[in-house]
Formats: C-alpha cells, sequence, structure tokens
C-alpha cells in the first residue's frame, strides 16, 4: 500500500470530522484525499484509476457545498429573524457543547444561538429562541450536507483505493 492512500484515507477520515468540527474544512480535505488517490492511480499504486473528470466533478462539489455552508445558515437564520450574533453563538456553543458529548453539542448549539441573539438584539426570549432555533437548523443543514459530501468522497477513496 502507498503511502499516497494512507494520507488519503487519513484525509477522508479528517475530512468526515471536519463536516461536523467548525476549524475543519471538512469537504476540501476529503477532495484532497481524491487527489491523491488520484495521482496514486495514475503512477499505478492504487487499486482503481479515479478519472480526471470524476476528480473535477468532486471539486465543483466541494466548492458549492464550502459555499452553501456559509450561506445556508445564515439565510435561515435571517428567515427566522435572527441577527448574525445568534449564527455565532450557536457555533461558540457546539465548542462548548464538545465537552459534554453527545447531547452537548445539540443543547450547547441552540443555548449559543439564543444567548447570542438575547444579548445582541435584546427582544425577549421568543424571539430569539426562534431566532436561536433558526440558527441552529441553518448549522444542522450545513453540517448535513458538508457530512454527506465528504461520506461520498471517502466511500470514492475507499472504493479506488482498495476495490478498484
Amino acid at each position: 500500500m502507498s503511502i499516497l492512500i494512507v494520507l488519503a484515507v487519513v484525509l477522508a477520515i479528517a475530512g468526515i470530522a471536519g463536516s461536523v468540527i467548525p476549524a475543519l474544512p471538512g469537504p476540501p480535505l476529503s477532495w484532497a484525499g481524491l487527489l491523491l488517490v488520484y495521482v496514486a492511480g495514475q503512477n499505478g499504486s492504487a487499486a482503481g484509476s479515479l478519472s480526471l473528470t470524476a476528480l473535477l466533478v468532486w471539486l465543483a462539489v466541494t466548492v458549492i457545498v464550502t459555499v452553501l455552508d456559509y450561506v445556508v445558515p445564515a439565510g435561515i437564520t435571517r428567515l427566522a429573524g435572527g441577527h448574525r450574533a445568534a449564527s455565532v453563538g450557536a457555533v461558540i456553543g457546539l465548542f462548548v457543547g464538545m465537552f459534554i458529548p453527545p447531547v452537548g453539542i445539540l443543547l450547547g448549539s441552540i443555548a449559543g444561538a439564543v444567548l447570542g441573539e438575547l444579548l445582541v438584539t435584546d427582544q425577549g426570549l421568543l424571539p430569539a429562541f426562534k431566532a436561536g432555533a433558526g440558527a441552529f437548523l441553518g448549522f444542522l443543514l450545513g453540517t448535513g450536507l458538508k457530512l454527506i459530501c465528504s461520506g461520498l468522497m471517502a466511500w470514492q477513496i475507499v472504493k479506488y483505493s482498495f476495490f478498484g
């Protein structure tokens, strides 16, 4: 097994983790793993050969998902009447909640969104909760898109690396 394949699998795992952990760029890490599989296939050290077309399609998907990850949460937060502070609070709450897995991530994200909205807008608890729920829903949709994208790329990495 080549070092390129080992690094590709490591990047696939990091990509899936990065889809949930906001500090890591999940889909770009997974795409980097696909790039390594492509290079390994070109020099004969992979079981199969990923085509250049497939690599470029995955690059386009990666760019689209990465852009949507910024647009979707903000749009849904705005639709719910929220301020940017709700989105920022959701991410901060996620980081804090990571120390109390698994429910801490969800509850921390919701609580952070509500607190962020309350601290900035001071509109009351019900509008803050509505905005916080919107921010949390946006976060879930963005995370879901990244997980699907990174998961499918990880499957491609395993498929072309080991099964041809």
